[in-house]
């Protein structure tokens, strides 16, 4: 796809060309930062890029890692920022793709400057990004630093809903059922405590005031309901008090406040909200600001970061927005797009069948039992989407009339699709 506009690759290329502007206390300051970070330029570009097997712009070197050595290490007459505009590099005549992992691999923590202002950078690109409908995001760490991948923006249109209210129909039907005993509660209000600090907030009118970050999640939950716990007497009664919340109010509450704390709070809070999870065996996560299941996570992080082709990922990230929303037959019928668009990766190099045969060699390693077995399962779910009323428009299909067999589909085609993108080709741009 080609959705990243000239305007922002033109804007982006100013801002490491020419820097951006921070505020400081008292004055507003420029600041650079090289998209090659604490490497050289050739270093860099040979995590990306094949150079051996470019070619050369100057005729006295057979190909382009040469040329840009000469240049950029021996020389050093290369304009700053030239590769931004050099066409062999796809950056700015290329698809999103190649553009996106480029500025991805700008924010790699084997590349960036630690010291420098790559925060700021990051921050100012994705604003841009996110205009034409992507985001750079914390995909995984490594050493315990973030490794930046991309993703279909879906710009918060709609208000966030706690997990209470978000599974409100499941915890109704005991589908999801848990408890977190008193030790536990005990940990987790020591931790949202020691961040529940004083900041200054500013009016339109520009007056300023204290505000804890306990009083602004609770204004937040009380957009959904009265915030609510056990008294000495065994009553039910309104509370603003973050202790007592947390000790004596029900478990899904409990996690209410853990996902609207966050909001507020960076410097690891996620790392030690989970690890008092895992200490205390409840099987499940903070992660991208919701609390979700261990087990029963729908869609991981590496299998959007394993994918290379941005209708893919978008058809992905729908389909398990429509699962959590509890629309089951919308998200199967994305789902169920999504495998028939994973068959034609490799397309238009190969046609569809070379493309699923290429996906099921990569998966098998070549091994044929493994290869039959793959074989099969792309078979039978290519079936049941010929068979089964899975797109809403098809009248001549069998009806499903059953939520759970809607989450069967679900949880059968996503699992091979999750598998099938560990495989996927998605290296060095060539």
């Amino acid at each position: 796809m080609n959705r990243i506009s000239d305007i922002t690759k033109r804007e982006i290329l100013d801002f490491f060309r020419d820097g951006i502007d921070i505020d400081e206390v008292f004055e507003t300051k420029k600041v650079t930062y090289p998209y090659f970070g604490r490497m050289n330029e050739l270093d860099f570009l040979k995590r990306l890029y094949d150079l051996k097997s470019m070619p050369s712009l100057d005729f006295r070197f057979s190909n382009a890692e040469g040329e840009i050595w000469q240049h950029t290490v021996n020389n050093d007459d290369y304009p700053h920022c030239w590769i931004f505009e050099d066409e062999r590099f796809q950056l700015t005549n290329g698809n999103d793709e190649i553009y996106l992992r480029f500025i991805c691999e700008v924010f790699n923590p084997a590349v960036r400057f630690e010291k420098g202002y790559w925060k700021e950078f990051l921050t100012e690109i994705n604003k841009l990004l996110q205009n034409d409908g992507y985001e750079l995001y914390p995909a995984k760490k490594i050493s315990n630093r973030d490794i930046y991948s991309w993703k279909v923006y879906q710009p918060e249109n709609e208000i966030f809903i706690p997990f209470s209210q978000r599974n409100e129909k499941a915890i109704k039907q005991k589908k999801i059922g848990f408890t977190i005993n008193r030790k536990a509660r005990n940990q987790i209000y020591q931790i949202l405590e020691s961040y529940n600090y004083s900041y200054r907030k500013t009016t339109e009118t520009g007056w300023q005031y204290d505000v804890l970050v306990s009083e602004e999640v609770f204004n937040d939950i009380r957009k959904f309901y009265s915030p609510k716990c056990f008294n000495n007497q065994k009553q039910y009664v309104e509370t603003d008090s973050l202790k007592e919340f947390i000790y004596y109010t029900s478990p899904y509450c409990v996690l209410d406040a853990i996902e609207f704390l966050e909001k507020y709070c960076k410097n690891n809070y996620v790392a030690k909200i989970n690890a008092i999870l895992k200490l205390n065996d409840i099987s499940l996560k903070l992660n991208n600001g919701k609390i979700e299941s261990i087990s029963d996570s729908h869609l991981k992080k590496n299998t959007l970061i394993s994918i290379g082709e941005t209708g893919l990922k978008e058809l992905l990230q729908e389909a398990n927005t429509y699962y959590e929303k509890g629309n089951l037959k919308i998200a199967v019928e994305k789902l169920w797009d999504a495998f028939e668009r994973l068959k034609t990766y490799y397309a238009p190099t190969l046609d569809k069948k070379k493309s699923v045969n290429r996906i099921i060699d990569d998966m098998s390693r070549n091994k044929e039992p493994f290869k039959k077995m793959f074989e099969k399962e792309f078979y039978e779910l290519t079936t049941i989407g010929n068979n089964f009323r899975i797109r809403h428009h098809e009248t001549t299909k069998i009806d499903i009339e059953d939520d759970e067999h809607y989450d069967y589909f679900y949880k059968r085609c996503l699992s091979l699709i999750t598998v099938a993108s560990q495989y996927l080709y998605n290296g060095r741009i060539i």
